[in-house]
């Protein structure tokens, strides 16, 4: 009897794997894409960035002081939803609607619901889509390399112009800070894939859905569809947004169901939407299924008939 063991309710598998530590994993992930924005587009894009960041953070930190929460900041879910914000801003968006943005993110999408795993949404692709709606103008104003106003190069291809794949790929071409330059995304992604935090089932999922619709409505146009692969948020938002653990299923049917409805909605916004972006809404709408999703993707118990 002198030998007992203290044994805690289930599970009893542990892992070093905290959430502290996924979240600077993605941050270091974020990095490629943060330094070429801001190699890019200029000393703008680093204030767009380090206004959101702080903003976020701040807001969280004197939102839980005032409610007398427990203070999170160090976690780093604030500074990357804070980042990932400003990844999808313009560097010439006034840095007071930068600010809102994150307020927005921080305290109506993510506290007012619970906190780090409550909310129902990305935190981040609601602010920018709060920001779209509230301040179209200046959230569709884009500054090329050389600090003068440009469409972007989905827009151009909307309008029937030639755009430069390569330039594309490379990032060479006017967007929002973090959404250029698809050679910075995939090595961020790679590190992610790697790190093992991120499963490639969502992403590749998005892409093909979203190829496929492309590819249909286009006559197998696959130079097309690399143009549009490398254009406007697909790239950030299939390995960034839509892997968010919090706003996507767990179930591994439901990952699948969830990427292939917004690769489709994706496509479908971009073929026949107003505006020649529409991965955000894609990603903002499917969170908002991923309940139903993962309420008819949850396998059944053998020899219940599906009843717990």
């Amino acid at each position: 009897m002198d030998n007992l063991f203290n044994v805690s309710t289930a599970p009893h598998i542990r892992s070093s794997i905290t959430t502290k530590n996924i979240m600077y994993d993605v941050i270091i992930s974020l990095l490629p894409a943060t330094f070429f924005g801001i190699y890019q587009f200029g000393f703008n894009a680093f204030l767009v960035i380090t206004t959101a960041i702080i903003t976020a953070v701040l807001s969280e930190y004197l939102y839980q002081r005032l409610m007398k929460l427990p203070i999170t900041i160090k976690d780093g879910s604030a500074a990357i939803t804070g980042l990932l914000l400003a990844l999808c801003l313009s560097s010439s968006l006034p840095l007071w609607m930068v600010a809102l943005g994150s307020i927005f993110a921080v305290i109506i999408v993510k506290q007012l619901f619970g906190g780090l795993g409550q909310n129902f949404m990305n935190p981040a692709l609601a602010a920018r889509c709060f920001l779209l709606i509230s301040f179209a103008g200046k959230m569709n104003s884009f500054v090329s390399i050389d600090a003068s106003t440009s469409a972007t190069p989905l827009a151009m291809i909307q309008n029937g112009q030639n755009v430069n794949l390569l330039k594309m790929f490379i990032g060479n071409t006017s967007g929002t800070i973090g959404e250029t330059s698809v050679i910075a995304l995939l090595l961020g992604a790679i590190y992610l894939i790697y790190r093992k935090v991120i499963s490639p089932k969502i992403p590749l999922c998005i892409l093909f859905s979203f190829s496929l619709i492309i590819l249909i409505n286009n006559n197998f146009n696959s130079l097309f569809l690399l143009q549009q692969i490398c254009g406007g948020g697909l790239m950030i938002g299939a390995f960034f947004m839509a892997t968010d653990y919090v706003t996507s299923p767990i179930t591994p049917t439901g990952k699948i169901i969830y990427g292939l409805v917004i690769g489709i909605l994706a496509a479908v916004f971009r073929l026949y939407g107003n505006t020649p972006e529409g991965m955000s809404f894609a990603i903002i709408i499917t969170n908002l299924l991923v309940p139903l999703i993962e309420k008819v993707t949850v396998p059944k118990i053998k020899g219940s008939g599906g009843k717990a």
